[in-house]
């Protein structure tokens, strides 16, 4: 029964009639949705937020770049729906896992979320399905968490279910990829889990990679995230050395660039922001720890990282000072909450750091964003803040405007005119006249 269970999944597979449940409807478990839904495939999605079930069954969509009517479409036809019933697992062939990884507060792997969704899928899970762990996280984490797990009920792997881990390369608001045109890198726990999964991805995806093992396929996603920490790193860090030389490391960047081999351009900013890049690296040193192997550069990279935001508010306290201002009680207005340029994606938003570091210090903080009308509530922060409108009195009222997100919404010449002071933590404002000395680099 065991076997020919999985042979039924690997003819649904091949026939395009497998059933597939999405556990995690964020940035990542949505647009991976979509992307089946578009194939023909069935989804049902399940979410513990029971306002995002509730927004998804009237057809609308709570993340801007996702519109609402393929959505309506979807569920009008039948196609999609959403749950908070977490009993339902055992009713799609295919249950792919995309939950957050977070770090605790000591900057160690925090995995309840997959834990408790592996705990919600053991209770129900039957023959015949394909598990597939998507989030971001340490090699091992498949084989030695999520395994024993699904294992509980005697069902066993490669007879009775299958087991994989894809990692998500999603980029929110990117026009280049998509989800079905991004490579996707998939790796089984034995042969059988690693032909179904593969044969599952490359209904939707245009490239599967298929690699050797769940570790493989778990290290590649964190080297991806730490090559880029890394790379930032060092681009923060020259720019603090810029700024006392007083080199523009913007053009330095720009002159970089032109070399056609040998090199790849990073940018640096305020800080890191998106569920990827300033978690991921900590997930490795965490794991490094085990096997008694420093990782030293890594971790060095994640202290530079996460300096920047003190960086800053150093900054813009030396510019209020030149204008013979303090920072305690100082009105400040940050542009950009998103994590990135013209997206409405918050996690991990270096935004939220500075906003607490700069009200620690006595100074009153706004902030504007286009694409967050208000701030909502994070794992870390809870700031009741709604945007600011910019508008030439807004701005005269302030003392200062820190630049944090380069939105494309943003009248940056009407911002010069109009602010008494700008911090340019993203080089927004190069080019533009400035003979009233307004804008400090950070």
């Amino acid at each position: 029964m065991s076997v020919s269970a999985l042979d039924l999944l690997k003819e649904k597979i091949q026939q395009k009639t497998v059933v597939v449940g999405v556990i995690g409807l964020g940035y990542v478990g949505l647009p991976l949705s979509l992307t089946f839904l578009r194939k023909g495939i069935k989804v049902t999605g399940f979410d513990l937020d029971s306002e995002k079930v509730e927004m998804l069954g009237k057809g609308e969509s709570y993340i801007k770049h996702i519109g609402n009517e393929e959505i309506s479409t979807f569920v009008q036809e039948g196609a999609f729906q959403a749950t908070t019933d977490f009993d339902r697992l055992q009713d799609p062939d295919v249950l792919i896992i995309c939950v957050p990884t977070p770090l605790t507060s000591s900057r160690e792997p925090d995995l309840k979320y997959v834990i408790a969704t592996g705990e919600a899928i053991s209770r129900v899970l039957r023959p015949g399905q394909l598990i597939v762990l998507e989030s971001t996280t340490y090699p091992g984490t498949t084989t030695e968490v999520i395994q024993p797990i699904l294992e509980r009920k005697g069902l066993q792997i490669g007879k009775d279910f299958a087991l994989a881990f894809s990692p998500e390369r999603e980029d929110p608001g990117n026009p280049n990829f998509s989800t079905a045109t991004i490579p996707k890198v998939v790796g089984g726990v034995d042969s059988i889990s690693s032909e179904l999964a593969a044969s599952f991805y490359q209904i939707a995806m245009e490239q599967v990679v298929l690699v050797s093992s769940t570790e493989v396929a778990e290290m590649t996603k964190l080297l991806e995230n730490i090559f880029r920490s890394v790379n930032i790193a060092l681009v923060n860090e020259l720019k603090t050395l810029c700024l006392r030389m007083g080199i523009d490391i913007w053009e330095v960047i720009e002159a970089a660039g032109t070399k056609p081999f040998g090199y790849m351009t990073f940018y640096p900013g305020p800080g890191l922001g998106g569920h990827c890049i300033p978690i991921d690296p900590f997930y490795l040193t965490s794991k490094a720890r085990e096997y008694d192997v420093p990782t030293r550069f890594i971790e060095l990279a994640g202290e530079v990282n996460t300096s920047m935001p003190y960086f800053v508010v150093q900054r813009v306290m030396e510019a209020l000072n030149e204008q013979g201002k303090s920072l305690k009680g100082a009105k400040l207005l940050i542009l950009g909450a998103a994590y990135k340029k013209d997206v409405d994606d918050d996690r991990e938003s270096p935004s939220y750091k500075l906003m607490e570091l700069l009200s620690e210090k006595g100074a009153e903080v706004a902030y504007n964003d286009p694409h967050i009308p208000a701030l909502r509530p994070t794992r870390k922060y809870n700031f009741s803040l709604t945007s600011t409108p910019i508008n030439a009195e807004v701005l005269q009222e302030v003392d200062c405007v820190l630049v944090a997100t380069n939105h494309s919404l943003y009248d940056y010449p009407f911002i010069l005119k109009h602010a008494p002071l700008i911090v340019d933590t993203r080089n927004v404002f190069s080019g533009l006249p400035d003979p009233d000395k307004k804008i400090f680099m950070a």
